[in-house]
Formats: C-alpha cells, structure tokens, sequence
C-alpha cells in the first residue's frame, strides 16, 4: 500500500508538460483576461443531457430526465422526465439511453430508467440494514458491477457497495478508510479513486463534531477492496466533494480535480478558502487560492485541455482553471445559480463546458459562439448532469 503524506499547497508539485503550457498560451489564458463568450467557430447542432431536478421551490417536485438542446433553433425541451421519490443527486447513463439515478445523502433509494422514462428497476436500501447512500454510483471497468459510495450509520464508517449491475443486489462492501465518502471514479486500471468527505453526519444527515473532519482521497483495489493509497490536502477543515478527470485517465497524463468545500468556524476563514485540489498521480495538491468567495464548489467538469471548470452556485460563478496556469483561477460563466457542469465536445479542438443557471442552460467554449437556452418550465437543477450525446 502506498500512503502520501499531506498535501502542499506549491502548484509545482503538479506535472506541467510542454504541451499542457503550449495549450494554455493557444487558448489565451495566459493573457489579462480569460476567454469569456468568445464568438463563431463550427459545432454541433443538437446535445442531450441526462439531468435531475426539482420545481422552483424547495418543497417542489423532484424529476430526473433528458433534456434536448438544439443550438441552431435556440430551443431546449424534454426528452423525458419522471417523478422521483424525493431529492436525487448522482447520475449514471445506461447503455439503451436509460439513466440510473441514485438519491442525495443519506439516499435510500437507486432508481433505474429506460430511454422513454419509465422505471424498470428502484431498490430500496434501507431493507439492507444500516447504511444509506452517499450520493454517486459508477459502473465497473468490466460492466459487470456497480459501486455507490455509503455510510453504515451503526458505526459511522464509509463504505463503498459492490452490487450486480443488473439487480442493484448489494454483494460486498470494502471500506473507504474514512467518513461520509461522496463521489468516486475509475482510473485506467479500473480501480476506484473515492473522495472521503470527512464530515461526521447524523442518519438526519445533522453534521456533529467538526472537529474530528478527516478528509482524504483513497485509492481502492477493486479486486479485492484493498486501500493502495490515501493523500490528505493540509487544511483539515476542507471536504473533498465531487471529482473529475481532465481527460479520459486511459489516454495517460490525466489529472484528478477534486471540488473542495469549507467547513471553517468562521465565515472569514471560509470566504478565504481554496475550492480546488489536483491530484497528479503523485501528489495531492491545493494550486491556487484564487477561489469563488464563498468556499463553496458546486461541481467540477473537465475543461480547456486539462483545466477544470468549478461551479459556485452560492457565488453565481463558474471559474476555470488550467495547469498551464496553476496559480490562476478566473470567471468563464457568471450567471446565477451556476451549479451543474458537463464537459462539451462542441467544436473539434473540445474544451467546452454545459453549464446549468437560473435561467437556463449556458455553454461556454472558448473558440464557440456562446449559447443560452431557457428551461423548458420553471425548474432548479441538482448539482450534476451528464452529456449523454451530441450531434
């Protein structure tokens, strides 16, 4: 087993290859200003995004879904939607157009879908015993099982569930070696990189003894749920939340984003907190302490060739930032209620990014006309979507 010490906030601990800084000058990052709303270049005419999402108000409906952007005709409508049972948080698209919607901590539910909408399959956890769901499910390298972050409230440990991808029936649960795991993802060898929030919740999911918080980022063995690594960033009052890579990890050189949250005593020190940590296959590091003001990341979406997009819904921003840069991180999207991300293909260099707003879905791309389109009814997003095709 491998176990890194604490993290280092210096960005040189992150790889920068010649081309990564070739890219950043290419795309203009490097100049006064970020690239904003940057106008014309060929793209596609249509995107569909799997979605989750509630009414305007707190109390409204909860729905998951598709929704369909056509770009050239400027309209955005529903593919599907069905009601859920109660708040959803984590999505993962299934092989026939389907999605399979896990609920938002502590979840007692996973909900599958077919590509019209119906449910064909919803489990109920909580005939399982004591552990609830932290929020994210992903599939197997080899197709053949599902893995979901949960907590067991009998002892307050983090667990990951092995279950058949078919039955959603758990078969195993290996430790995260940590509290309140929430996202995770395979890397190129189909292990498993968790993000331990760190938090200790209540089965009411009532945070208690913040002074215990243990943040970590694990590496799990998925043949047998050995831990082959654990990095901690410095600062213990950092949760490490949700996760992306910059690029596919098979294609080698990839970095791991982590979305951090603060979770300080005071509202200074907060406001003062980083929101990024970036794991570069060695080291778990803090780049920039350029943040959102807030200390608060929403989402994380791959972006710009490496870089990260980072979501801050309290903040109405969405900033970028690229290891060409490391010690920067500026505004691309400033609407409000900036929340769920997705890496977009758009023009054929890539680098894009969906982004969900009060008022609509917002893309940004730095070498594409930037685009805007009105919910299809009233509606607030969750914090993820996924793209499931463009054309």
């Amino acid at each position: 087993m491998h176990t890194e010490a604490p993290s280092h906030p210096a960005p040189r601990s992150i790889r920068i290859s010649r081309r990564r800084a070739l890219q950043a000058l290419t795309a203009g990052i490097a100049g006064t200003a970020l690239p904003r709303w940057a106008l014309a270049a060929p793209e596609g005419a249509r995107a569909v995004v799997g979605a989750a999402w509630r009414g305007p108000r707190a109390d409204d409906q909860n729905f998951a879904g598709t929704l369909v952007a056509d770009w050239e005709a400027r309209t955005l409508g529903f593919g599907y939607k069905l009601a859920l049972p109660s708040r959803p948080h984590g999505l993962m698209a299934e092989p026939d157009g389907g999605l399979l919607v896990c609920s938002a901590r502590p979840g007692t539910w996973l909900l599958r879908c077919d590509a019209q909408g119906n449910v064909v399959q919803q489990l109920d956890v909580q005939k399982e015993g004591m552990c609830r769901l932290g929020g994210h499910v992903i599939v197997s390298a080899n197709g053949e099982h599902l893995y979901t972050t949960e907590t067991d409230f009998s002892s307050g440990k983090g667990k990951i569930g092995v279950r058949d991808r078919r039955s959603l029936r758990k078969l195993a649960e290996w430790d995260t070696h940590g509290l309140d795991p929430h996202q995770l993802l395979l890397d190129a060898q189909g292990h498993l990189f968790v993000a331990n929030g760190g938090i200790p919740r209540s089965l009411e999911d009532k945070k208690f003894d913040i002074h215990r918080m243990d943040a970590s980022l694990v590496r799990i063995d998925t043949a047998n749920g050995a831990l082959l690594g654990q990095w901690r960033v410095d600062d213990p009052r950092l949760s490490l939340r949700h996760m992306a890579w910059s690029r596919p990890p098979q294609e080698g050189d990839a970095l791991l984003g982590i979305a951090m949250q603060a979770e300080h005593d005071l509202e200074a020190d907060r406001r003062r907190a980083p929101i990024l940590a970036v794991f570069d296959g060695e080291h778990l590091s803090i780049p920039t302490q350029e943040n959102d003001g807030i200390g608060y990341a929403g989402d994380i979406a791959p972006a710009l060739h490496d870089g990260f997009a980072l979501s801050s819904h309290q903040a109405d921003v969405t900033n970028l930032w690229h290891p060409g840069l490391p010690e920067r991180m500026r505004p691309i999207v400033q609407l409000k209620a900036s929340y769920a991300l997705s890496g977009w293909h758009g023009p054929a260099d890539g680098g894009g990014v969906l982004v969900s707003t009060a008022y609509g879905l917002a893309r940004w791309h730095p070498s594409a006309q930037a685009n805007l389109l009105p919910w299809p009814e009233p509606m607030a997003l969750d914090n993820h979507w996924i793209l499931l095709s463009e054309a």
